[in-house]
């Protein structure tokens, strides 16, 4: 995703809920075992959208968050400091501020470290433990018991950093109990790509518990065939299946440990538009199957572009696309879909 700046099969890394053990899952035995509940007793498919960490947007909580995604915590460029953006410091007055009014509605904050611009701090930090020093440092700042890890571009093929981010994410997890982890990660109709897999089996070796696996549903590029939303369904359908294999569960776990991410309106490959209708589909198709959440990037694009509006404008500040304020929000928000699918286009 767009910085906000203007496989191994095994145990040790779980799925979100999941309630069965390695062995015995594929027959469908284990889960009636360990007591899981039905399907339909499932937890909700929540909505959990990226909003800029340090400035507010009157579209922020459009669709009832029940989480926001803060983003993004990388480092200034050549230090292992955690800053917002890679320029505002993490104890930031006003960021926490900010931070306290998100959590006043009765959400909860995900701190997520990446993304697309900028050093990633597992890029520049020289130690596991001062890297797992960063992390921690930037989520006590947000006061957030989540963490997700947004690896994409050149990380994802710097093995280097991706051994070490995984062994500080394990230290993390040592020391904070319930420390729930996400990676979000580019994904594709074939499904996630290898370097991706291989940075999910390099967090499976070092022992790090893996909540969710968000896929970025965007910017498919030269396969992509004109439907946003058919691409976004058939690439979680394929994940899906690698992930049943990576994390050795059940269908239905496997389902329930993944999320996913659309790029609301224009994306960044030219010819590609997610639309409202789109949005609509893949919310459906989320609940239909129990993955745990759903998001946008970005909440402060959720809004029509003015008249006078640049092409750069409709990939930072509002969506490209003719929109309500909010309208996006309001289709992925779990008590609005209903409403808004009988009056999608």
């Amino acid at each position: 995703m767009r910085a906000y700046r203007k496989a191994a099969a095994g145990c040790a890394l779980l799925l979100a809920l999941t309630t069965a053990g390695c062995a015995g899952q594929d027959d469908g035995t284990a889960d009636a075992a360990a007591g899981a509940p039905p399907e339909s007793s499932a937890p909700a498919t929540a909505y959990a959208p990226y909003v800029s960490a340090t400035t507010a947007s009157a579209t922020d909580s459009g669709g009832s968050p029940a989480t926001y995604n803060l983003a993004f915590v990388i480092s200034s460029g050549d230090d292992c400091v955690p800053r917002w953006n890679g320029v505002q410091d993490i104890d930031d007055t006003a960021v926490a501020a900010r931070v306290a009014k998100l959590k006043q509605s009765g959400a909860d904050v995900r701190v997520s470290f990446g993304g697309a611009s900028g050093t990633e701090l597992a890029a520049a930090c020289d130690s596991a433990a001062e890297l797992a020093r960063a992390y921690g440092a930037a989520l006590n700042a947000a006061g957030a018991t989540r963490a997700d890890f947004d690896i994409e571009g050149d990380d994802l093929t710097d093995t280097d950093s991706v051994a070490l981010r995984s062994e500080a994410i394990a230290l993390l997890q040592e020391e904070r109990d319930g420390l729930e982890v996400s990676f979000t990660l580019p994904v594709m109709p074939s499904g996630l790509d290898a370097d991706s897999l291989t940075l999910l089996a390099s967090a499976d070796d070092h022992g790090v518990q893996v909540a969710t696996v968000n896929l970025m549903t965007m910017n498919y590029g030269e396969s992509y065939d004109g439907d946003m939303g058919a691409y976004a369904l058939t690439s979680a359908r394929a994940a899906h299946t690698q992930l049943r294999g990576i994390f050795g569960t059940s269908d239905a776990d496997a389902w329930r440990g993944m999320a996913l991410t659309s790029m609301l309106g224009v994306n960044d490959v030219a010819g590609e538009t997610f639309t409202l209708a789109d949005a609509a589909e893949v919310r459906a198709f989320a609940e239909e199957k129990g993955i745990a959440w759903v998001s946008v990037w970005a909440a402060f694009r959720d809004r029509q572009c003015a008249e006078d509006a640049s092409a750069t404008d409709a990939l930072t500040t509002c969506s490209g696309v003719e929109q309500e304020d909010g309208a996006f929000g309001a289709a992925f928000g779990a008590q609005a879909r209903r409403t808004f699918r009988a009056q999608a286009p």
